[in-house]
């Protein structure tokens, strides 16, 4: 195996200027979809990593046979009634792609199935199905799909009672129509077709030419995308216009479709706000007037302005509040405190108010699928490291409980009480506390050859919560603890532990990890040997920081669609989703920030140490971080790294950022990653 040599990639030396300075880039060449060297570049190696680690093969199947297996294959969602119908989303047994149905009225009735993804799925090596939106008469239903793993779909329109579908074909769109109230009239947005950023909302009449649409909206920030969708009072067709950083709504009647949108209220750099129509009223989510954690305010429908908010829910320094579900009777809060979610519901009327209880510090809890404002029904998910996903529907007058559908896993062998998991908190460099969640099976023995796969993200104010997972077994059956480092930058402590991982604290989020690292090291939950890390996109990055500051501690990483040459990217406005990307890193236009950006960019960074064995994984299509970004950084690594640790890249030829498509076909992905960490701990029988 070890007599088998890694591609070798010639080096075409590039200049890259800009204040002064100038980056010598060697493999800048590899930024050519069409040039064959560049395929056969990504072919070798594909073949590298593959005949390296062809020993796992059968362990890879078995691996793979056994996710699967968990996995029940006929399964159905818990319906949810909408204007007259029950909606249901099922599998098939052996097949890869849901079926969108539904049934009139009583779940007694017959089944209209709407679409059949497998067989629309037939021919394509990727298909994805997505914005299903039926018009108010429940006649019509408009659709996007996309062959190519691109996120550029193309949006057509079915008539629900013939099966037939319209002739108009909707290109470059983000997937997603919403329909006036006359049901002929449908919004939605397009994408600029060289950045992808969605930038333009069009107006599309049924029967008429896509090229006959109306532009109604056109957002030329070009650090902002648009959205367009309906409120759930049905009254309002709204476009929503958003940066990383600042928000804006534009409103019209759902009943009015030949009239104009009007400003909700106008843009202000740093001011974000959310809107829900109630009533006589909007409800307004926002961080006006310093609300870090933000607050909730009221407006009158006929003055929206900011000027005009009203506080309703005041500002909490230690309680995030993330949003609001409305119904008639009751509105039901979503906070995260301490990092924990909360759902405090209340009565319109008396005030009176409770939150959900839930007992322990790995879950996961948030409001469902709740389309109908006339119910005092909440349907809510729960789901933590040890527990499987439930969908629960509580009676919000009465408080009783019923657990429509638990997941279920399959094989006979899973049992919740065989899982352990617990939060701790491990000390940074500057003394900041960072929370870490943790699962491991009850029989396995923490301690210096205990393996253990810590995971970050930490980027987008996302927060990486500790979902419960049945592929995830595969390892916490073979001894390995799984370990969810919430590093600065995502916002599991509330919106400040974002902001002190963003721009010019960015290092934090690296920081953090290594930290945590350290930290579980030291108490004796695992070691430098058997101490693995992954990270995906954003995480990515995540992933080749840590490799340069700290390789020591880590017998092996894993980079999904790592984002590591992060200067020549935001330096290209060319590329998708860049602009929309300075309020996250910084603009390197900005000689502060190119200063800093380049201080921590991994692919600016690879220098001449030891590296940890590696395995990264990149889409050729991939409309997020272009798989040249991946490519540049192994080629680099494997020309300048001084050690003889694994170093693997996988291209998958026909996917993108989110990978294969099917539902178990994916499966196979995360069969091989693993496969990789349990090799490194010859945990292969």
């Amino acid at each position: 195996m070890q007599d088998t040599i890694a591609p070798d990639v010639k080096k075409q030396p590039k200049e890259l200027s800009i204040h002064g300075d100038t980056r010598i880039d060697n493999y800048y060449w590899l930024n050519d979809r069409e040039n064959p060297e560049v395929i056969a570049y990504l072919e070798a190696e594909n073949a590298y990593y593959h005949e390296m680690t062809a020993h796992t093969r059968d362990f890879q199947d078995n691996l793979f046979k056994e996710m699967r297996s968990r996995i029940k294959e006929d399964d159905t969602s818990v319906p949810y009634k909408y204007n007259g119908y029950w909606y249901i989303t099922r599998y098939e047994t052996g097949k890869e792609y849901p079926v969108y149905s539904r049934k009139k009225e009583t779940l007694e009735a017959a089944e209209e199935v709407m679409f059949d993804g497998n067989v629309m799925a037939e021919g394509h090596d990727y298909f994805n199905l997505r914005g299903i939106s039926v018009s108010p008469d429940n006649s019509l239903v408009a659709f996007g799909t996309d062959t190519v793993s691109r996120r550029q779909y193309n949006i057509q329109v079915k008539n629900l009672a013939t099966g037939e579908l319209y002739p108009e074909i909707i290109e470059n769109t983000t997937g997603s129509g919403v329909w006036a109230n006359d049901n002929k009239t449908l919004y939605y947005t397009k994408k600029d077709p060289q950045t992808l950023r969605s930038d333009k909302i069009y107006k599309h009449v049924l029967g008429t030419s896509p090229e006959e649409d109306q532009l109604v909206y056109h957002e030329e920030d070009e650090t902002f995308n648009t959205y367009v969708y309906k409120s759930k009072s049905r009254k309002y067709i709204i476009i929503g216009s958003g940066s990383t950083m600042t928000t804006e709504y534009r409103v019209l009647e759902a009943d009015q479709p030949a009239g104009n949108f009007k400003v909700f209220s106008p843009r202000v750099r740093g001011l974000e706000y959310s809107i829900s129509h109630f009533g006589d009223s909007f409800f307004v989510l926002t961080n006006k007037d310093g609300a870090t954690n933000f607050k909730l305010m009221r407006t009158p429908e006929d003055k929206t302005s900011s000027e005009h908010w009203q506080e309703f829910i005041p500002h909490r320094d230690s309680v995030l509040l993330e949003d609001v579900e409305i119904f008639k009777n009751y509105y039901v809060l979503t906070e995260r405190d301490q990092g924990l979610n909360k759902m405090k519901i209340t009565r319109w009327d008396s005030g009176e108010s409770y939150y959900l209880p839930f007992d322990n510090e790995t879950y996961v809890a948030y409001p469902y699928i709740n389309p109908d404002f006339n119910t005092d029904t909440l349907r809510y998910m729960y789901n933590s490291l040890t527990s499987p996903y439930a969908v629960i529907d509580i009676n919000m007058t009465t408080r009783e409980k019923e657990i429509k559908k638990e997941q279920e896993v399959l094989g006979g062998k899973f049992k919740k009480e065989n899982y352990r998991s617990e939060r701790i908190w491990a000390e940074g460099r500057d003394g900041t506390k960072i929370p870490v969640s943790l699962v491991y099976h009850k029989d396995t023995e923490l301690g210096a050859n205990t393996p253990l796969l810590q995971y970050g993200y930490g980027a987008y104010g996302y927060t990486s919560d500790p979902y419960f997972s049945t592929v995830r077994l595969s390892l916490l059956d073979r001894g390995f603890v799984y370990a969810i480092a919430h590093v600065r930058g995502g916002e599991y402590l509330g919106r400040q532990w974002y902001e002190d991982g963003r721009l010019f604290k960015k290092k934090n989020t690296f920081y953090d990890f290594i930290d945590v690292s350290k930290h579980l090291i030291k108490e004796g939950y695992t070691s430098k040997g058997h101490l693995y890390a992954y990270g995906g996109s954003a995480g990515g990055l995540l992933m080749g920081a840590i490799v340069n500051m700290a390789p020591e501690l880590y017998n092996g990483v894993i980079a999904a669609v790592p984002f590591v040459d992060v200067i020549t990217t935001m330096l290209d406005e060319s590329i998708p989703l860049t602009t929309g990307e300075y309020d996250e890193w910084g603009n390197p236009n900005d000689k502060e920030y190119y200063e800093y950006i380049k201080s921590y960019s991994p692919y600016d960074n690879v220098k001449a140490q030891d590296y940890p064995n590696m395995l990264v994984t990149t889409g050729l299509h991939d409309s997020q971080v272009q798989y040249w970004e991946p490519a540049k950084w192994v080629a680099k690594l494997r020309d300048v790294k001084t050690d003889s640790n694994f170093l693997f890249m996988e291209t998958n030829m026909e996917a993108g950022h989110g990978g294969a498509s099917g539902r178990f076909e994916a499966l196979k992905e995360t069969a091989r990653e693993y496969a990789f960490l349990l090799d490194l701990e010859g945990k292969t029988d």
